[in-house]
């Protein structure tokens, strides 16, 4: 339910509001004085807000600018019978949606409502679009599995059943989900992402379902959560296999009642979305380990995707460079061509990393190239490859026998396995070293002695 707040100091006019709203279907909350709305604006975050000029205690336009600095996507209407144009404008300068001269028309005040509430479910639902990506929704490939994969996507996308999406980090999970959407009936409401991995545990569920103002230190005004701003649409909940066994509890209720509570409310929100959840995990074998429910895998897993390595479709890898090329000649304004025994290179690599380390090489490539061409000794230094032997071995152990002495031969075996697992636990070195059985102070020298360079934080 929309919810309107009035603030205005005729007690006649915010009854005589208040019903005809309420009688319309809306939530209404109506205060007399211009601070005590201020701090009802703040707490609640309003769809929409009527605003008078005059307040005992205030000037409207200070109150306007106030709510344009907490949230500047909800309209505020202002009504005044004591103002001039010379206010008008001011005020919509400042960032009003629209102005309505006393005495007021219902019907007017009505068909402003309804439209500042249309402005604003836009508003909103374009910052998602900007930020979600939408550009990035298409798989770029014409390998068997990339074929299967588009064909499933087309086939389940009308669906509204959960998908469960696994793959290795950096293989495009984010982009299956997104296509998902982009070819379903939801493609005009939000897609909202969230890296379950990448949110602490104490500020996850604030994340997830919001929060009400004052419900925990820090916690200065509303917040909706994720799902709540995907309603109507698709919520993707990435690296779900991280997620802890309290919240998946509370997951599993979401996706069984399809309602929640903001973290400190009491009002129950209900939302109507597609759950598309990915991860990096056997969530089989977790299941076996206790660390991830069994009724939560098969909430998720009604279609389950599965996205190959690009190690084992490399028959895409000049596909997605002539791709990511484009892509950045594009954005870096710069001409790059790439000779053949460097695409060779490229190909006979075993990209660890896959896509996502892919398209960062290509990009830091071009930025680093100062001709306008992308050579094989390019590539070979780039990827920390051996540069006595041949790229087409580059794949296995052969790689290592072209070594002259024992100890570099050891010393390149452990720096492309360290540079692998480190890739594998996103650079985290507590993390890393828990996975390879050593210490984190041994772990550190191995990298500082074989030269291993680590991205900033």
């Amino acid at each position: 339910m929309k919810l309107v707040l009035i603030i205005d100091d005729e007690k006649n006019i915010r009854q005589s509001l208040s019903g005809i709203l309420l009688d319309e279907g809306y939530q209404v909350i109506s205060e007399g004085y211009g601070e005590a709305g201020l701090k009802a604006f703040t707490d609640k975050l309003p769809n929409v807000v009527l605003l008078d000029i005059w307040l005992p205690d205030s000037d409207g336009v200070n109150i306007l600018s106030s709510m344009v600095k907490i949230n500047k996507n909800i309209p505020v209407i202002m009504i005044s019978g004591h103002s001039d144009i010379e206010t008008a404008i001011k005020t919509i300068k400042i960032g009003a949606y629209d102005f309505i001269e006393k005495p007021l028309s219902l019907e007017r005040v009505l068909i402003t409502v309804e439209n500042a509430l249309k402005y604003n479910d836009l508003v909103e639902k374009n910052v998602i679009f900007l930020s979600s990506g939408i550009e990035d929704s298409e798989l770029i490939g014409y390998s068997g599995p990339v074929k299967e994969l588009k064909e499933k996507i087309l086939k389940v996308a009308s669906s509204d059943a959960p998908a469960l999406i696994n793959g290795e980090n950096g293989t495009g999970k984010e982009l299956v989900a997104k296509s998902l959407h982009y070819n379903s009936p939801r493609r005009e409401e939000p897609f909202i992402a969230i890296n379950c991995a990448a949110v602490p545990e104490e500020l996850i569920e604030s994340e997830l379902f919001g929060h009400e103002k004052g419900s925990f230190t820090g916690a200065n005004f509303r917040k909706k959560g994720k799902f709540e701003s995907a309603n109507k649409g698709t919520l993707f909940l990435d690296e779900i296999g991280d997620m802890s066994l309290r919240m998946q509890s509370k997951i599993l209720r979401v996706l069984q009642d399809g309602r929640f509570q903001r973290v400190g409310g009491e009002t129950t929100i209900e939302v109507d979305e597609r759950i598309i959840a990915a991860t990096n995990k056997d969530l089989e074998n977790e299941i076996k380990k206790g660390n991830f429910r069994s009724d939560l895998y098969f909430r998720l897993n009604v279609i389950p995707f599965y996205i190959p390595p690009l190690r084992d479709r490399k028959e895409d890898i000049p596909v997605l460079i002539e791709f990511f090329l484009k892509k950045f000649i594009r954005e870096k304004n710069k001409v790059v061509q790439i000779e053949p025994d460097a695409m060779e290179a490229f190909k006979n690599y075993s990209w660890p990393g896959n896509v996502r380390e892919l398209k960062n090489i290509i990009e830091r490539l071009i930025i680093m190239n100062y001709s306008d061409k992308i050579t094989k000794k390019d590539v070979i230094a780039e990827l920390k490859l051996d540069k006595n032997f041949s790229v087409k071995e580059a794949d296995g152990l052969d790689k290592y026998i072209n070594i002259k002495l024992f100890k570099d031969a050891k010393d390149a075996f452990e720096r492309d396995y360290l540079i692998k697992k480190l890739r594998e636990n996103n650079h985290n070195i507590s993390k890393t070293s828990k996975a390879i059985g050593m210490s984190r102070r041994n772990l550190h020298k191995k990298i500082l002695l074989l030269n291993i360079n680590m991205p900033d934080n």
